[in-house]
């Protein structure tokens, strides 16, 4: 077991951003703004892959806090790199949800929105994919788990196709100035 403070660390940003996830929806509906976009992949599969992040973020702070996830004895040199990953990916997540504002959505939007392309967007089309991403990999490498690291697989291939079904959706409503973005910009990174 990491130290009770190591422990708080590695728990507080999911909490954080769970709270900050879910609140600025309810916000958000009060504004007359459904945060729910609209699924770009099906249904049933996006939305099994989005809980299924939760169950990542929880496996981690469960073998943070001393319950046993691991199969094995998980070298320093891992560990080190998967809080360097968990934190990194959260910033991201957490730039990508600010910087956003109210054009954050889960999936596509149902109205209007703006397409942000400055700040950590002049690097990546999708920062916060890459922060999620990030904390997936994070999971696996402190666990080294078999069935963490299956379905972070799966999480991770899901998460990309719902990245090209947005990027479609952004082509179809920006155009041109979509496409100019995506000639400048990578994917990912």
């Amino acid at each position: 077991m990491a130290g009770t403070f190591t422990a708080i660390l590695v728990t507080l940003p999911p909490v954080v951003f769970l709270i900050i996830l879910f609140g600025g929806g309810f916000l958000s509906l009060r504004k007359h703004i459904d945060q729910d976009g609209t699924s770009p992949i099906n249904r049933t599969l996006f939305y099994t892959s989005k809980w299924s992040v939760v169950i990542l973020w929880i496996v981690m702070m469960l073998q943070v806090w001393g319950i046993q996830i691991s199969f094995v004895e998980v070298p320093a040199g891992l560990i080190w790199v998967s809080m360097f990953l968990w934190f990194f990916g959260f910033a991201l997540l957490y730039y990508g949800r600010f910087k956003l504002g109210g054009s954050f959505r889960l999936g596509t939007p149902k109205e209007s929105t703006n397409l942000t392309t400055d700040g950590l967007f002049r690097f990546s089309r999708n920062p916060m994919y890459l922060g999620l991403y990030s904390t997936i990999v994070a999971s696996i490498v402190y666990t080294l788990n078999p069935l963490v690291l299956l379905l972070g697989i799966f999480v991770i291939v899901v998460h990309h196709k719902i990245v090209l079904g947005e990027e479609a959706y952004m082509q179809k409503v920006f155009g041109q100035e979509y496409l100019d973005y995506c000639r400048r910009v990578r994917r990912y990174i």
